[in-house]
């Protein structure tokens, strides 16, 4: 697992991982996994900088020492990376499990058509949470300018240095509500593995959230036992 991206998730992943492989097996047993935990700082100064090559040259760097120290397969414990994931996966010596090709076919399986995005500025201008939604018949709806900002700035200044303050969770479900209300959205993807971790509940007002983190987990879990 290529983690550190946020450090804060990584955690949620280690625990995680641990928890849903000990209740699909019964024997006492726990699942061996590496992470290899890289400088969140570097990718972030790439996708400002817009150098996706460097980012992709990056990732896959730090794929390798997970291939040389014997991973049969091997995710990234993060949403925003996910906008070089296909050449990655193309230039990886392992498979890689998508967060966004699992949720989506979650999504799908939840029968959702319409659903709402919280995730970085990163995340929402790549699109490629819609275009793999859309490719299962599902829309995907953007916050509104001034709330993507909002969500942007709690979510690098707060939540990746681990704050999760009640003010930020009220407001963060606020605008949950306006996009009910405006937008008729179905479902939220919390598009932020550390979303979940301020976002706890399964969901808000009837609305379900699609916590990646969880999905991506489910889904390395079913690759382990594979």
């Amino acid at each position: 697992m290529i983690g550190g991206v946020g450090p804060e998730s990584t955690i949620d992943y280690y625990g995680s991982i641990i928890a849903r492989y000990r209740k699909a097996k019964d024997d006492g047993s726990y699942p061996q996994f590496l992470i290899n935990s890289i400088n969140l700082r570097k990718g972030t100064d790439l996708i400002t900088a817009g150098d996706l090559a460097g980012l992709t040259d990056y990732l896959v760097e730090e794929i390798k020492k997970l291939a040389v120290a014997g991973a049969d397969f091997g995710l990234i414990s993060a949403n925003t990376p996910h906008l070089v994931f296909d050449e990655v996966q193309r230039r990886s010596p392992i498979p890689l499990i998508s967060i966004v090709e699992a949720t989506a076919r979650v999504a799908q399986h939840m029968k959702l058509k319409r659903v709402g995005l919280f995730a970085t500025r990163f995340t929402i201008a790549a699109k490629f949470y819609p275009k793999a939604f859309s490719n299962y018949g599902i829309e995907v709806v953007e916050p509104l300018p001034a709330d993507q900002e909002f969500i942007h700035d709690k979510y690098m200044n707060e939540l990746v240095n681990g704050m999760f303050l009640p003010a930020t969770r009220e407001a963060l479900l606020g605008i949950v509500d306006k996009m009910v209300r405006d937008q008729q959205i179905e479902g939220i993807v919390l598009g932020g593995t550390e979303l979940p971790l301020i976002l706890r509940e399964e969901g808000h007002n009837g609305i379900p959230f699609l916590n990646t983190t969880q999905i991506h987990v489910e889904a390395a879990v079913a690759e382990m036992l594979s």
